[in-house]
């Protein structure tokens, strides 16, 4: 038995280290596994293989700001991809994210579709896979993606285009690629996500959800300096993290809440920038994008509650996390966001009602949050048994 994981990296981040966690899983049971990624250095994998450069990223970048052709540059690097899968000869390609910047994803299910012998899974981390330009269409309320795509609300969203707008064609490139697969499973992290595939040109396909899961050994109540350090002995601390601070991801929203807490309260936002991070108020504190999962869960640790005000997602660890963590989540009805945040572990309020949000907090400071049990789901080591039950392995 041969399994190739592609992703757009490998070992860091939500989905490299969902990548690296299979494949660890693997490699204990005796089965050949590698990773196939496209960008950043290599973790916790011994057999990864980097298809792209620098250079290939930048080109392919620059031609999406310019053509919003995401996803159909990359030609060398896919070439490259592929022979690594011909010289290996798999039983299984499971794919994670092919958007990032280094794969031309018409060639590769080119390939997939002439090799009808490859057992196929693609984990949905997103809705890139059935729109013409966006990873999410939540914050505008674009339906367009139901039919065909066209005169894209989201251009200047990730994947950005600056000059034109070639959602109704990606849309129709991507249909005729990603259909008539023969042997193809989608795995989606939530109950939503899946919904939505059933509502796309996907819908012929197979659905699996098997809700992603973290490693316990690493998000657990922890001991921190972090309240002593910054002076917060006696405060309500609340915090929040993203990997990119925006309008989608709640950022004016985190601000709204500093300015209607009184003065014994504290925020905390991790994954800023340096640029806004001058531009907080004196409540918050700025902390930059932390890529070690200990530091990590030391603030979690530390916080009173974790808010997670995002607008669009499909099911955020970091609400796993906080609460492995011992802290209660506040999060928005967002997606799949409150599949992963029970009444025993936190609050659902409307999205956007940082009011809601408000009175939670003020009353959260007055009595402490009983937490519940942890969910067995959580653990990354269910999550794994799934995804290799899946496999039939």
């Amino acid at each position: 038995m041969k399994i190739i994981q592609i992703n757009s990296v490998c070992g860091i981040g939500s989905t490299g280290r969902i990548a690296t966690d299979i494949h660890v899983a693997m490699q204990a049971k005796g089965i050949k596994s590698c990773i196939i990624y496209g960008r950043g250095e290599a973790r916790s994998c011994d057999s990864a293989i980097k298809v792209s450069s620098k250079l290939d990223f930048y080109s392919h970048a620059l031609q999406t700001r310019i053509f919003d052709n995401h996803g159909f540059c990359s030609i060398k690097a896919t070439k490259l991809a592929i022979k690594k899968i011909d010289d290996l000869q798999p039983d299984i390609v499971h794919l994670h994210n092919i958007h990032g910047y280094y794969l031309n994803v018409e060639q590769l299910f080119v390939y997939l579709k002439r090799n009808p012998q490859i057992k196929v899974f693609w984990t949905l981390h997103d809705c890139w896979a059935f729109t013409g330009h966006c990873a999410y269409f939540d914050f505008c309320g674009c339906e367009k993606w139901k039919t065909e795509c066209f005169s894209c609300p989201q251009k200047n969203s990730y994947p950005v285009s600056n000059v034109l707008d070639n959602s109704q064609n990606n849309y129709q490139r991507k249909k005729v690629a990603f259909t008539g697969v023969k042997d193809l499973t989608i795995v989606t992290p939530s109950r939503w996500l899946a919904d939505l595939v059933k509502q796309s040109y996907l819908k012929d396909y197979p659905v699996q959800v098997v809700n992603n899961g973290i490693d316990l050994a690493v998000f657990h109540p922890r001991q921190s300096d972090f309240r002593v350090i910054h002076n917060l002995v006696d405060k309500f601390l609340i915090i929040g993290a993203a990997s990119v601070w925006s309008p989608r991801k709640g950022f004016d929203d985190f601000i709204s809440l500093a300015k209607m807490l009184p003065v014994n309260y504290r925020l905390v936002m991790v994954g800023l920038t340096p640029d806004k991070i001058k531009t907080l108020p004196s409540n918050i504190i700025g902390i930059h994008r932390t890529d070690n999962p200990i530091e990590l869960a030391e603030l979690y640790s530390a916080a009173d509650v974790f808010f997670n005000p995002t607008y669009e997602d499909n099911y955020p660890t970091v609400n796993l996390e906080a609460i492995a963590c011992g802290t209660p989540v506040i999060t928005y009805d967002t997606g799949g966001s409150t599949e992963s945040v029970s009444a025993e572990h936190g609050f659902v309020v409307a999205k956007g009602d940082v009011e809601a949000v408000f009175e939670v907090v003020k009353n959260l400071s007055l009595q402490p949050f009983a937490m519940g049990k942890l969910p067995v789901s959580f653990d990354k080591d269910n999550f794994v048994d799934e995804m290799l039950a899946l496999y039939h392995l």
